[in-house]
């Protein structure tokens, strides 16, 4: 469903691809990241009606925040809701509500969504906008959609199809390197919660370095991500360590586990759609974060830019530090989530002939800002509706760049939800400097694996 705003960046769109170089944008085209556009591609004016604002730049620290501290003050905290969706009125909210958000309204009479004014709060480094407009003029997208000459930045700020769009996710900043302590825990059909896994997790983004000049090539590491497990006492001393490429249909996914009991640490696959192990089957390895990986096996199609109401600047949620107070049965505590509206491209993936996964077909909402991933919706062959995901973003006003590691899914077969990579039971998320590469090896992981 088009909006009054939405339609101009359709025209805007149309009128851009008409005149696209064999290779990128026409040069004329740029123009329009940082005036029409902002510096990664996001409409600057706000909706017709005022609902969603116009975008001013990224949040700036708040009065009372340290320097350094894990743990981000909320900005929004006096606010009060604007609007309240509860299962009776849900209808009223039309198309801006995901299928997955009005199944969740369906099914339990006490959930409801509180709709907070909406913030445009992302922002990025410098270096990371200079890149984008380098990034519009140079970038394509390969055969076997690959991508080339890419600079760490939005690789494709003016999409033109649906796979721009998610590579656009793909390749966000989320910083240069991350380092939390995290909780997982899986809300079971019967309403018991269940501890699935903490950890201390750090994550590494070598590409992003302020300092590079050259493209990105196919093979090297995008991300890297360490996990060294605490609890529960079952997993308390296994380690985990992954490996993605800039381009995983060049080189696939390298992961290694360390188990105390085997004292040695052993490559392992872990296939897009097999169950994600620290999830006790709630949802698939490429659901993660919303999705992880590249929709080679779907036939992909951007269905344009919509507003929606998703989870935004959760400062609240994502950093609350009592775990017991979110988890209840059927769903996530409403008292502690903050929805907004904003605009999102959507975009739809329709598994191919011959090709095999448990989705048939699933359906994103990417943020116009972040390029993040921030809801999808995931369903089986015979089109049933299996589970929903959503990411809960905040801005790192501290360090420049978006958070939304912090994710949740609703397995709608099962009657459970999972809550991954939860930061708030602990010291909240901090960005470091990121360790020397003899850290991330499989040696070195073994030799640290003790029980």
């Amino acid at each position: 469903m088009k909006t009054a705003s939405a339609g101009g960046m359709f025209r805007l769109v149309a009128c851009l691809a008409a005149t696209l170089a064999c290779d990128g944008y026409a040069a004329d085209d740029v123009t329009a990241l940082g005036t029409v556009l902002t510096a990664v591609g996001a409409e600057t004016a706000g909706s017709a009606d005022g609902a969603i604002p116009p975008y001013t730049g990224a949040l700036l620290p708040p009065a009372g925040y340290r320097t350094g501290d894990g743990r981000r003050i909320d900005p929004f905290a006096d606010e009060k809701p604007v609007r309240v969706i509860t299962p009776a009125s849900a209808a009223g909210a039309g198309a801006q509500l995901t299928d997955g958000t009005r199944e969740l309204l369906r099914r339990h009479p006490g959930f409801r969504i509180d709709v907070y004014p909406s913030h445009r709060t992302v922002g990025y480094p410098d270096y990371i906008l200079e890149n984008t407009r380098r990034n519009a003029t140079t970038m394509s997208t390969a055969a076997d959609r690959g991508i080339s000459k890419a600079l760490p930045g939005v690789p494709f700020p003016i999409p033109r199809d649906g796979n721009e769009v998610m590579w656009n996710h793909r390749m966000r900043c989320m910083g240069r390197a991350i380092a939390f302590q995290y909780e997982s825990w899986l809300m079971t059909s019967g309403g018991l919660p269940v501890l699935t896994s903490s950890a201390h997790s750090v994550w590494d983004f070598p590409v992003f370095d302020a300092k590079r000049a050259a493209p990105l090539q196919p093979d090297e590491i995008l991300f890297q991500w360490k996990v060294d497990y605490t609890g529960p006492q079952r997993r308390a001393g296994e380690s985990l360590l992954l490996f993605d490429a800039v381009d995983p249909l060049r080189q696939a996914r390298r992961v290694w586990s360390y188990l105390p009991g085997q004292r040695r640490a052993r490559q392992v696959e872990m296939p897009d759609d097999a169950p994600h192990g620290s999830s006790s089957g709630a949802y698939v390895n490429d659901d993660a974060f919303v999705y992880t990986g590249v929709l080679e096996r779907f036939d992909v199609k951007l269905l344009g830019k919509r507003e929606m109401i998703i989870p935004y600047n959760t400062y609240r949620f994502s950093y609350h530090p009592k775990v017991d107070d979110l988890l209840q049965p059927g769903h996530l505590n409403p008292d502690y989530l903050r929805w907004e509206l904003h605009r999102v491209w959507v975009v739809e993936a329709t598994l191919k002939p011959g090709e095999h996964h448990v989705y048939g077909r699933r359906v994103f909402y990417v943020d116009e800002d972040s390029w993040t991933a921030l809801a999808a919706d995931e369903y089986e062959t015979d089109g049933r509706l299996r589970r929903t995901v959503f990411a809960f973003l905040s801005q790192s006003y501290d360090a420049g760049v978006p958070f939304s590691i912090n994710h949740a899914v609703y397995d709608f077969g099962q009657g459970s939800y999972f809550l991954a990579f939860f930061p708030g039971a602990h010291s909240g998320v901090k960005y470091v400097q990121p360790l020397p590469s003899s850290q991330w090896t499989p040696d070195a992981m073994a030799g640290a694996g003790v029980r």
